[in-house]
């Protein structure tokens, strides 16, 4: 039985896991591939409070070994199945908590199209938030439809050289008030019915394949893409147990409590307006100080 059993070893999850520790709870992290989560795909990090630049990798391996130090328990295992009990199966196990923080955050949804992974960091970003600054004075383009694609593109347009939405429909499903402040941007270009094919690169970025519906293709010279066509929530193992909303968030509030007492929720994964590596390690803080409260409190 351990005080706090928390899945998933990213920002959130670690976080978490160094707040249960110095409240002095047994605390087990269950991660099913690697610490770290998203952000080890980062290579500089610099929007982040006290830390002009580290990498993702070098942020995620000081939360790592801070946990350790403070004698978390990290076991790389997959979980399967939240019981009702408070019962974690994973592939290789079965464990009990009085506490469960689900940290589990939310993959991008990728284009699927050749060397993508091999570019995150050298021109391909899911975060105009977070790479955007690295591309001033430069061509970039961004590839969706919804308010997160037209929220990126208003953002970028304040810094790189031109903006261009690429968008499979003739039209955005985005806000009409968003759509309004990009047309009246001199250096963003919309265009629509068309998908991109193909990425042009050395070792870097350079240019981008653009196929429109009626099979015609031209290339697009970018520096950068910035692909906002959503994310996939990990939570798919715990949908009988907690709610989720449609697009399979977990539903919960800034105190990160779910439907079930004693079981949390931080980081990505759930319904939330801003989901950056501060207010990740934010929901760990927050989850976990609940979790304690409800441990001490003997609920």
């Amino acid at each position: 039985m351990y005080d706090i059993i928390i899945i998933g070893a990213g920002p959130a999850g670690l976080t978490a896991a160094i707040y249960g520790r110095r409240a002095n709870k047994s605390v087990l992290v269950l991660e099913a591939k690697s610490y770290g989560g998203q952000i080890i795909n980062t290579l500089d990090i610099e929007n982040y409070p006290a830390n002009n630049h580290i990498s993702g990798f070098d942020f995620a391996t000081n939360l790592y070994n801070q946990a350790k130090e403070l004698g978390a328990e990290i076991v790389f295992d997959k979980v399967i199945e939240i019981t009702n009990n408070k019962e974690v199966i994973t592939a290789n196990n079965k464990y009990n908590a009085k506490a469960i923080i689900i940290a589990t955050g939310s993959d991008n949804r990728k284009l699927g199209l050749p060397n993508e992974d091999e570019l995150i960091g050298k021109g391909v970003s899911y975060c105009a938030t977070c790479d955007g600054a690295f591309f001033k004075g430069k061509d970039v383009a961004v590839v969706g439809g919804g308010n997160t694609a037209l929220e990126d593109a208003l953002y970028l347009s304040n810094l790189a050289n031109k903006v261009y939405i690429i968008h499979r429909r003739d039209e955005f499903r985005g806000e009409e008030k968003s759509v309004n402040l990009l047309k009246e941007k001199d250096n963003v270009e919309f265009v629509f019915n068309s998908n991109v094919t193909k990425l042009i690169s050395d070792d870097k970025l350079n240019g981008i394949e653009v196929t429109n519906k009626d099979g015609s293709s031209k290339t697009i010279d970018v520096n950068g893409l910035f692909i906002a066509i959503g994310r996939i929530p990990e939570n798919q193992n715990f949908a009988k147990l907690i709610n989720l909303n449609e697009a399979g968030y977990i539903i919960a509030g800034e105190d990160c409590t779910t439907n079930i007492p004693g079981i949390f929720v931080a980081g990505d994964n759930r319904t939330k307006e801003v989901r950056q590596l501060v207010t990740a390690t934010s929901d760990g803080a927050i989850a976990a100080t609940n979790a304690i409260k409800y441990i001490d409190n003997g609920e």
